[in-house]
């Protein structure tokens, strides 16, 4: 059989032997969902994974009746994407524990556990994690609970359909201007029916690229597994696998097998057939900023610690004085202008005209009359800059207005200096860039915000061939494959670390900031106003 996959040609001999390295969603066939079926006026549209657009899973109605079922069909492991829960209508009693109906059981990993397959779960009660495992052969009924988060269509087919089923998504966010050629209908927020169309990744034992085989290729084969010796074949592994071998495994020698495109070095280094030394594994800090500007697309970075430009500070915005609160320091005090007027219903509390400005003291309550009743209200206390004095103002602390800061910081800081002196997020531009990088990008951006500091997993890689300089190459945001080579390194200190600044998409942006806050509590609501 002869075939033409991505535009190379590849021939399937009589007698050819194939090692499936696994199974891979190629595309989703979508159909616009009403009422958890197709509908009867929607079209099928085929949607590549790289589609754009954030995407909430829709909980599947049918259950699954055991644990095996639920391991042989669902993702499960180490990613944070690989923690599927579900909940039993009925009580689950186990030797030392019962799990309640209705309660959310989070399946983490399948292993061994005194000679039988069983899953490691955890369930969450007052605020406490109970860990315990069940058995694949525990039986029931095992329903998919909600699912809160957003994921890309990427991720959902990587992770989100289980086998031998399809998967209703509601759509979150387009990420996208609609155009004609746009193949949902203009306006579109509702659900998708996505049906998997597979493809087969192989390797052969003459090559050493990845073969890809749309399922539905006519071609007959048979399995010879227990015949033959499967190690004379390459094991590819992606950055993700590599990140999960144990940190005394490295460093490592690879072979690259597919690389990442793209100019910027180190990623045009990366080129098929190329040895690199996989050093070691390891969390990193990031500064996560964003264009200001106040149309979009806006433009996203991620920033290492050890960028060597300096920055100014830019005035921020403010549009509440709830905001202002939280964003005043103590080393210094926070000066604004008022953009829009504020009338105060209250004779106590303070009315704003645009051009007023104030010196932002502290939070404190304040009683005012309201109907006849006395009544305590959190305010903000502030200086009102007049022409030769000040005057000491409340503002209510619900107040829907909009500040603009006033700058009299004329200093240059580097980026630790700020994460350290200031809280994000702070507005900046670059003052002086990065000569150590060939492109500064950031010192074309006319205004920076920086969001947060956040932390990620990165690999240190080494040009085998000339180690004159190692590379920070991202695990979760790089597409590749490499192949272990199992030659010996030596022990060595390895040169001079390169970091780039990383610009990345839209999807990725939401994706690194979903990660980041996902385990903190959201911050509290402004108050109302008094009732």
């Amino acid at each position: 059989s002869i075939y033409e996959m991505f535009g190379n040609e590849c021939c399937l001999s009589t007698g050819e032997v194939i090692k499936v390295i696994g199974f891979k969603i190629n595309k989703l066939i979508a159909s616009i969902c009403e009422n958890n079926e197709v509908s009867r006026f929607s079209a099928k549209v085929e949607l590549p994974l790289n589609f754009p657009g954030l995407y909430k899973v829709v909980a599947d109605k049918t259950p699954y009746v055991s644990i095996e079922e639920i391991t042989r069909k669902v993702s499960i492991g180490p990613t944070r994407f690989g923690h599927p829960c579900f909940y039993s209508p009925e009580d689950i009693k186990l030797a030392n524990f019962t799990i309640k109906h209705g309660e959310q059981i989070t399946f983490n990993s399948v292993e061994e556990v005194n000679g039988t397959m069983a899953v490691n779960c955890v369930v969450v009660r007052n605020n406490r994690s109970y860990s315990f495992t069940l058995p694949l052969s525990q039986e029931g009924k095992f329903y998919e609970c909600e699912d809160d988060q957003i994921y890309t269509l990427k991720e959902i087919a990587e992770w989100k359909i289980p086998k031998c089923r399809n998967r209703i998504v509601k759509l979150s966010n387009t990420l996208h201007m609609w155009d004609s050629s746009y193949p949902l209908p203009e306006k579109f927020n509702g659900c998708l029916i996505l049906m998997p169309v597979y493809e087969v990744q192989a390797v052969m034992k003459f090559r050493k690229d990845i073969v890809h085989i749309l399922s539905d290729l006519d071609v007959e084969v048979k399995d010879i597994t227990d015949s033959y010796d499967i190690s004379s074949f390459l094991q590819p592994l992606s950055l993700e696998d590599v990140f999960e071998r144990t940190s005394m495994e490295f460093p490592m020698v690879a072979e690259i097998l597919e690389g990442p495109s793209g100019s910027q070095k180190p990623y045009n280094l990366l080129s098929p057939g190329k040895e690199i030394v996989i050093y070691k594994k390891y969390q990193a800090a990031r500064v996560l900023a964003s264009e200001i500007r106040s149309d979009s697309p806006k433009r996203h970075f991620l920033i290492p610690m050890s960028y060597k430009g300096k920055f100014k500070r830019r005035p921020r915005e403010f549009p509440t004085a709830y905001d202002l609160e939280i964003a005043r320091n103590e080393k210094e005090q926070l000066h604004v202008v008022a953009t829009k007027a504020f009338a105060s219903p209250h004779k106590e509390l303070f009315s704003v005209s645009v051009g007023d400005q104030f010196l932002v003291q502290q939070c404190q309550t304040s009683e005012i009359l309201y109907e006849g009743r006395k009544k305590l209200v959190d305010v903000l206390a502030c200086e009102q800059i007049l022409s030769d004095t000040y005057k000491k103002v409340l503002l209510p602390m619900y107040m829907e207005g909009s500040f603009v800061e006033v700058i009299h910081d004329k200093k240059q800081y580097h980026l630790s200096e700020i994460c350290k002196e200031f809280r994000l997020p702070f507005n900046v531009k670059v003052s002086v860039r990065d000569l150590s990088i060939e492109e500064d990008v950031l010192a074309a951006v006319p205004g920076l915000r920086f969001e947060e500091e956040i932390t990620d997993s990165y690999l240190l890689i080494i040009d085998a061939s000339s180690p004159v300089e190692s590379w920070e190459i991202p695990v979760y945001r790089l597409n590749m494959l490499v192949h272990l080579l199992g030659k010996h390194v030596q022990t060595f200190v390895p040169p001079m670390t390169k970091t780039t600044v990383e610009e990345i998409n839209e999807e990725q942006y939401y994706m690194v900031r979903r990660y980041e806050n996902q385990t903190l509590h959201p911050p509290p609501r402004p108050p109302k106003k008094p009732t």
